[in-house]
């Protein structure tokens, strides 16, 4: 637990390292954060293996400077990043990669619950003016349909109710290979992972020009 809060305690002030460099609006590099649980924290991977390092380096090959904070929490829930939502997305973020909800299904939480404590995280981006890529979630095929149907809808509906830029199934293409996965079956590997950037990009590049378009308005 001391270890778990150190390093949730390094990345905030990293974050805040990282964005609080003064640099002209137009030149300085896309402030992006990537608020999530253990899939895009990187569990089982070192650290330049995890989506936001990947996904860094994916936009630099495209000439696109970011700087991708990664605030992944290993079993978050929704409401767990709602709780800690202000201090992990720092003054100075211009848009938040929002992946949540995962453990919440594990779990068999209410969808009620998950669904308002997402509403609640886009709502508060929305007041500070940052935008937003909604990475959806799937529930678990054994969770019995009437949660199944309660629970994947949480996120296109919420996309859809805030305008934010909306990826359906953030673990498109990879779930359940196990080639793609560590042997638990739910994290994916560093190649998952590589896919799974590849997949999203398109979307994250959607959100890059809402972010653009932000700065010179």
């Amino acid at each position: 637990m001391v270890q778990h809060f150190a390093r949730t305690i390094y990345f905030v002030l990293a974050l805040a390292a990282v964005f609080s460099a003064p640099a002209q609006a137009a030149d300085r590099p896309l402030r992006i954060v990537v608020l999530g649980d253990s899939l895009s924290a990187g569990y089982g991977l070192p650290a330049d293996a995890a989506f936001p390092a990947q996904l860094s380096r994916a936009l630099a090959a495209k000439g696109i400077a970011a700087e991708i904070g990664n605030a992944g929490v290993s079993g978050d829930t929704a409401s767990g990043g709602l709780s800690r939502l202000d201090w992990s997305v720092p003054e100075g973020t211009e848009g938040v990669i929002l992946e949540l909800g995962a453990n919440d299904a594990l779990r068999g939480i209410d969808p009620k619950v998950t669904r308002a404590a997402l509403e609640s995280i886009l709502s508060r981006l929305k007041e500070r003016k940052i935008a937003v890529l909604l990475a959806g979630m799937r529930a678990p095929r054994n969770m019995g349909a009437d949660y199944v149907r309660a629970f994947d809808v949480i996120f296109p509906s919420l996309a859809s109710a805030h305008g934010a830029v909306f990826y359906p199934f953030f673990l498109e293409g990879v779930a359940a290979d196990p080639k793609l996965n560590l042997p638990d079956g739910l994290h994916p590997t560093a190649a998952g992972i590589e896919i799974m950037v590849k997949n999203i990009m398109p979307k994250v590049e959607e959100l890059i020009a809402r972010v653009r378009a932000a700065r010179g308005s």
